[in-house]
């Protein structure tokens, strides 16, 4: 499989999360402003973790357009994500230190939420270490991963978990 493939599969899969994400709200009691702060967090990261790999995926599906593709394609897509990445850590590590004591997460919660940001976190050292030297397509591809398994570890919980209160 070519990168333009998997790219393509990239695409499809987060977009495919992402209206899953619409069911999961349309299928809840409640509208999106009566649930509680935790579980608007995680409706956040489950966007945020589909929309930003299919940005992403879709910015380098773009510059592979570009005949000849540029030498450094997979430098500037590493580039893209982090972009894209520093933003999206720093404002849901704040909202989730900004979480009401009575809504803290839970042991399960906290253990995959701070696993996903130690993977979040290799990623973006694997883009800083592709964008300055690698140039290779794999790193690129792993930061996607990472926020698609984020998304369907998001995604599961909505589905299985009861609601917070």
């Amino acid at each position: 499989m070519g990168p333009g493939e998997a790219l393509d599969v990239a695409a499809q899969v987060a977009v495919t999360l992402a209206g899953f994400a619409g069911i999961v709200v349309v299928f809840r009691p409640q509208s999106v402003h009566e649930w509680s702060a935790l579980d608007r967090l995680r409706l956040r990261l489950l966007l945020a973790n589909s929309a930003l790999p299919l940005v992403a995926a879709l910015f380098g599906i773009f510059l592979l357009t570009i005949e000849p593709p540029p030498e450094a394609v997979w430098r500037w897509c590493s580039g893209f994500v982090l972009l894209l990445m520093v933003p999206f850590i720093a404002a849901n590590s704040r909202s989730a230190r900004r979480l009401p004591a009575a809504e803290q997460m839970g042991f399960n919660t906290t253990v995959l939420y701070y696993s996903l940001a130690v993977l979040g976190t290799g990623g973006l050292v694997l883009q800083l270490i592709n964008l300055f030297w690698w140039n290779r397509f794999w790193p690129f591809f792993a930061a996607l991963f990472i926020y698609l398994v984020a998304a369907v570890a998001q995604f599961v919980r909505f589905v299985l978990l009861p609601t917070s209160r």
